[in-house]
């Protein structure tokens, strides 16, 4: 009989991990990194309680640090399968890993050198060699084209809208003596009529469910992105400050420059330098260029009249740490965009130590923030954060801009949730915080009768 463990992604939104075993093979779809609380963290250190070595093969949704994060530590730990994802995510992954083990590697560096860790000496989950090696394992696959996983697992990618490369993975199980099975990871689910990338694909059945509940407690806000970000550069640009914009170097940084396009086109905000500061999302800018099969008509369009969707008319793309330190001693208004979306690390975190106590700046959060990151602590109002050791003082602008979210809201979950067929015999509601999985299981039982369940870590339960 088919199992199906949780072991990430259960009660939190970030750490997702699930484990299908069928025929005795056991398929890991999704490998992410906890984020956020620290009680989380520490789970990224802890054993898995089964062993990497007996998992036959991993199934990645997307490229995500939380979905990916993982990879280099199982295979570290004995995983030695193959790696499957759709031909985006694989290259996204050789931007994304390599850059997380470095990080971790330059934030225990500095936390030796700082003397503020408690551990000594500080040590990275793994390392940017670690990461680079993971890279090996990985093969790339088109959207619908059928994955043999096991003897009796084949899988398919189908898009999920939410960020370059991003899908649903559908499983299909077909054991000898019983009836076959499909079970659909949504991944993380995308929103409709955003620009660059094509709407999330509609599925129409699955024996089991499993989706993602990252805002099932929340509409996003229907006030014009654009509205919103001509505003708050505007009264910034008067003040003569600095807009910080802390964002996921993956589909929020190029969203964002696609939107500053528009409104410098529209001449409605000032030319203003405008920086991507993050080597992760200068690689992947690029990156989305190639990759045709995720455009949605009018980026195809620009880039047909020789237009690049994703620059602006003073655009720069910041490659060393030179070229990072020399926009903070540059003098009036300028746009800096860098990651991380939720300032837990990266080079965002000196641009904020620089301007958050200017209150001429204006720092704007474009993305969900995990509770217990500074993202979510500058979005609640606190007046100081800890960045690398010290306290800074919070007296700059602090805007949220929940319109710019790459997650589906509860109405969009809801819309994609109906477009199916027939009911699935159970959906796991997974991929959020306490409160948003609830609210999400609450419209599903009741809107549309079906039978859901909010799964805790490490559960397991049989499909039968």
């Amino acid at each position: 009989m088919p199992t199906l463990q949780f072991l990430g992604g259960a009660g939190t939104v970030t750490g997702s991990k699930f484990v299908l075993e069928a025929g005795g093979t056991r398929v890991m779809i999704d490998c992410g990194l906890f984020q956020g609380l620290k009680e989380l963290r520490l789970r990224n250190w802890e054993t898995l309680p089964i062993n990497p070595a007996s998992i036959s093969r991993v199934v990645l949704t997307h490229a995500h640090i939380d979905h990916t994060g993982y990879l280099p530590r199982l295979i570290r730990d004995g995983f030695a399968g193959p790696v499957h994802a759709t031909s985006a995510t694989a290259d996204l992954l050789k931007i994304m890993l390599p850059d997380s083990g470095r990080l971790q590697e330059e934030d225990a560096e500095y936390a030796s050198r700082k003397g503020f860790s408690k551990h000594r000496p500080p040590l990275p989950l793994y390392t940017e060699r670690e990461a680079n090696a993971a890279l090996k394992h990985v093969s790339p696959s088109k959207y619908e084209a059928t994955v043999q996983l096991s003897k009796v697992m084949t899988a398919r990618f189908i898009p999920a809208g939410h960020i370059l490369g991003s899908s649903f993975a559908a499983v299909d199980i077909s054991e000898k003596g019983s009836p076959s099975m499909k079970v659909l990871f949504s991944g993380d689910l995308g929103r409709y009529n955003q620009p660059i990338l094509n709407d999330p694909a509609q599925v129409l059945e699955a024996d089991y469910l499993l989706v993602e509940s990252t805002y099932g407690n929340r509409l996003h806000d229907r006030t014009d992105p654009k509205e919103e970000l001509a505003a708050i550069i505007n009264r910034t640009a008067e003040r003569g400050g600095k807009i910080i914009i802390p964002a996921f170097a993956l589909g929020r940084t190029q969203l964002l420059v696609y939107y500053l396009r528009e409104l410098e086109d529209e001449a409605r905000i000032p030319i203003l330098p405008i920086a991507v500061d993050s080597p992760m999302g200068v690689d992947v800018t690029r990156l989305y260029s190639r990759h045709h099969e995720d455009h949605d008509f009018d980026m195809e369009r620009l880039e047909n009249v020789k237009r690049n969707p994703l620059a602006t008319r003073n655009f720069g793309l910041v490659q060393g740490r030179a070229g990072s330190k020399a926009l903070d001693a540059q003098k009036g208004p300028a746009i800096i965009i860098s990651a991380s979306g939720m300032a837990t690390g990266g080079r965002v975190l000196h641009h904020l130590a620089q301007y958050l106590p200017d209150p001429a700046s204006t720092v704007i959060l474009v993305g969900y923030q995990a509770a217990g990151t500074r993202g979510r602590r500058l979005h609640d109002g606190e007046k100081e954060i800890k960045i690398h050791g010290e306290w800074v003082s919070v007296n700059a602008q602090v805007e949220s801009m929940g319109s710019l979210s790459a997650h589906a809201d509860s109405g969009e979950i809801m819309r994609w949730l109906k477009g199916f067929n027939r009911p699935p015999r159970a959906t796991f509601i997974v991929h959020g915080e306490t409160d948003g999985s609830r609210a999400l299981h609450e419209k599903i039982v009741n809107e549309l009768g079906w039978n859901a369940m909010i799964p805790t870590h490490d559960e397991v339960v049989e499909l039968v």
